[in-house]
C-alpha cells in the first residue's frame, strides 16, 4: 500500500509544472504568522462587535445597526482576501510578498498603532491608560500586542535570506522553457 501511495505522489509531482521547490521554514513560519496576524484580527472584530452590541446597540437604531453589519463585512471580505494573499506568498509568489510587505506590514501597521500613538501625543500618560481601563481594553490589548507582534515577525521571516532564494527560485521556474509565458507584444506598424 505504500508503494502505491508513494506512486501516486510521485505522479502528481511529475504532472506539475517544473521542478517543485520545498517551502523553506522562514517562509512556513512567515505564513503561520501572517495566518496567526488575521486570527487576531478576527478575534479583535468578533470582541468588538460583542461589546458594541452588549453596550451600543440599543441606543444607536437601525442606521448603527446597519453600519455595523456593513463593517464586519468588510472586515471579513478583507480577511478572505489576504489569507489568499499569504497563500500565494507561500507558494512563492513574489507580488504576493510585496503585497503583504506593503499593505500588512506598513499600512497595517500604521492602523494598529495610530490609536495609541495619537492617544499619547495628545498629552495623555500611561498610567492613565491603567485607570481608564475597561473590559474592553484588557481584552483586546493583548490581541493587539500578538496581532503586531506576528505581523513584524512575518515580515522579518519573509526577508530572510532563505526566503530571498525561495521567492527568486520559484520565479525562474515560472519563467522556465516549458512553462506558460505571456507572448511579447507586437507593435503596430502604422
Amino acid at each position: 500500500m505504500s508503494e502505491r501511495l508513494h506512486s501516486t505522489a510521485t505522479g502528481a509531482e511529475a504532472s506539475g509544472p517544473g521542478p517543485r521547490t520545498e517551502v523553506p521554514k522562514e517562509v512556513q513560519r512567515s505564513f503561520l504568522l501572517w495566518l496567526t496576524a488575521v486570527a487576531a484580527g478576527v478575534l479583535e472584530t468578533i470582541i468588538r462587535v460583542i461589546d458594541w452590541f452588549s453596550t451600543d446597540a440599543g441606543s444607536g437604531g437601525e442606521t448603527h445597526v446597519l453600519g455595523m453589519i456593513s463593517g464586519v463585512v468588510v472586515r471579513m471580505t478583507i480577511y478572505v482576501v489576504v489569507v489568499y494573499i499569504i497563500a500565494q506568498m507561500r507558494l512563492g509568489k513574489r507580488w504576493a510578498r510585496i503585497t503583504l510587505a506593503v499593505l500588512l506590514g506598513v499600512i497595517g501597521t500604521l492602523s494598529l498603532v495610530i490609536d495609541p500613538i495619537s492617544w499619547l501625543t495628545a498629552g495623555n500618560s500611561l498610567r492613565e491608560v491603567f485607570t481608564q481601563a475597561d473590559l474592553l481594553f484588557v481584552l483586546v490589548t493583548p490581541i493587539r500586542v500578538v496581532h503586531l507582534a506576528a505581523v513584524i515577525a512575518a515580515l522579518a521571516f519573509m526577508f530572510l535570506p532563505a526566503a530571498n532564494n525561495y521567492f527568486r527560485s520559484a520565479s525562474s521556474a515560472a519563467r522556465a522553457p516549458g512553462s506558460p509565458t505571456v507572448a511579447p507584444r507586437k507593435e503596430n506598424p502604422s
